[in-house]
């Protein structure tokens, strides 16, 4: 049976109990990394930020790159079609202080995917390795890969392209066990990843459907991973990465938080969103989270139809505070 890696060296960056979160659009803003990198994630991973607008310098592509010390090592995870906007993309974001560049030839998103970038990629493998060659030369920092296990069912090309960007100087490959084609759909195929692993000796990640622990054991014992990669799994879950890593080094399992720091982590997370972003958005991408956050909860799904609909940043707070107290006391009594 595999088990987790005590560490993985990724380049000069050394990846202690890899378990580490996923790039996900929309998710994984500095607020949500900087919260899971107290929890014990030994990387984290940005958004993914399109090559074009990284060299257009835009407002949004600086924001998603930003990174402070406390989260360090990070990756910027870059997407795009043509090799030398990755390339320069990569030198901007080393520039800025990013310790790895991951390349994305993994998202299954429509409007990514008719731009020719993520995971259209692996249907033109000779493209698809001259951007990772390009990405590789523009730096010193390593380049990480995130994939899928192919387009379609009938082209899983995932080994194929394993080896092209191991000959090429990248230096970790994550697969997300799903084709392009299914999307979000079905089921994760783990074992596929196995395939990978034979065809490399780079560090491999296995990513998709690991929503609990057991799934994280079970996707390395059929994959032969050196680590995983938990993307949805984390989602109102800060702490889960730390769960995992605890998991498969013992077999035991770790409580969630109790319910009273569960909230004033709620409202950390909802404060440095508005920080963040400013009041306007950082109320509205917070109300993501704070759903995720208090899923299952009693009176939860009232709560969220009150509080999707607050546009103040003090009221919005007042109200997250206002829903945990009753429980705090109940769960104490």
């Amino acid at each position: 049976m595999s088990r987790l890696a005590s560490s993985i060296a990724i380049g000069p960056v050394e990846i202690k109990d890899p378990v580490i979160l996923a790039p996900m659009s929309g998710v994984t803003d500095q607020p949500f990394r900087r919260l899971v990198k107290r929890f014990g994630t030994p990387l984290v991973i940005t958004e993914m930020i399109a090559s074009e607008a990284m060299i257009r310098k835009t407002r949004e592509s600086f924001l998603k790159a930003k990174a402070d010390l406390d989260e360090h090592p990070v990756a910027v995870q870059l997407a795009g079609c043509r090799p030398e906007a990755m390339a320069e993309a990569a030198r901007l974001n080393e520039e800025l202080g990013a310790d790895i560049i991951d390349i994305n030839m993994g998202c299954p998103v429509k409007k990514v995917v008719n731009g020719e970038a993520g995971s259209a990629l692996m249907r033109d493998l000779d493209h698809a390795a001259r951007i990772i060659e390009a990405t590789v030369k523009a730096v010193s920092i390593p380049v990480t890969l995130k994939m899928r296990t192919g387009w379609d069912h009938a082209s899983r090309n995932a080994p194929e392209l394993a080896r092209i960007a191991e000959s090429l100087g990248v230096r970790m490959i994550t697969v997300h066990g799903r084709t392009r084609c299914q999307l979000y759909n079905g089921r994760a195929d783990w074992a596929f990843v196995r395939r990978v692993r034979e065809a490399v000796s780079l560090p491999l990640l296995v990513n998709g459907d690991i929503i609990c622990e057991e799934d994280a054991a079970r996707a390395l014992a059929l994959s032969h991973a050196d680590g995983v990669m938990i993307g949805r799994g984390a989602y109102g879950r800060p702490w889960f990465i730390r769960q995992v890593q605890h998991f498969l080094k013992t077999g035991e399992k770790l409580p969630a938080p109790p319910l009273e720091a569960q909230a004033a982590l709620v409202l950390e997370h909802f404060d440095a969103m508005v920080a963040h972003y400013g009041a306007t958005t950082g109320v509205r991408m917070a109300r993501k989270h704070v759903g995720w956050y208090t899923k299952g909860l009693p009176g939860s799904a009232e709560f969220r139809n009150r509080y999707n609909r607050i546009v103040d940043p003090a009221e919005a707070r007042d109200a997250i505070a206002t829903f945990y107290a009753p429980l705090i006391v109940r769960r104490a009594a």
